[in-house]
């Protein structure tokens, strides 16, 4: 990361707008309430964000895989139990390169 780059936790997307070739996504973060609100801003221009877009779904099959890997290692490594599902759980970190 270089070093003006700031780190922005959100929880899901508040809203979306492209206006003049530029994407805007309000981010949002739950509040203490429960309800998003907002807590920044990613500005894109619309040119690029099927390549950003292209990038998450690469993460996300990335993130997919790496939980499919940890499931069948608990599954390989527990002995034979009732047949009920393993809770989810995604590997604790992995580096994705886009």
């Amino acid at each position: 990361m270089s070093q003006n780059s700031s780190v922005l936790f959100a929880d899901g997307v508040l809203e979306a707008s492209v206006h003049y070739g530029v994407t805007r996504i309000t981010l949002a973060q739950s509040g203490s309430d429960g309800k998003p609100v907002p807590c920044g801003q990613l500005v894109i221009p619309v040119v690029q964000l099927p390549a950003f877009a292209n990038s998450l779904m690469t993460l996300l099959k990335q993130i997919d895989s790496k939980v499919k890997q940890a499931q069948q290692a608990q599954q390989g490594a527990a002995p034979a139990a009732p047949a009920e599902p393993a809770p989810e759980a995604a590997p604790g970190s992995f580096r994705f390169s886009g």
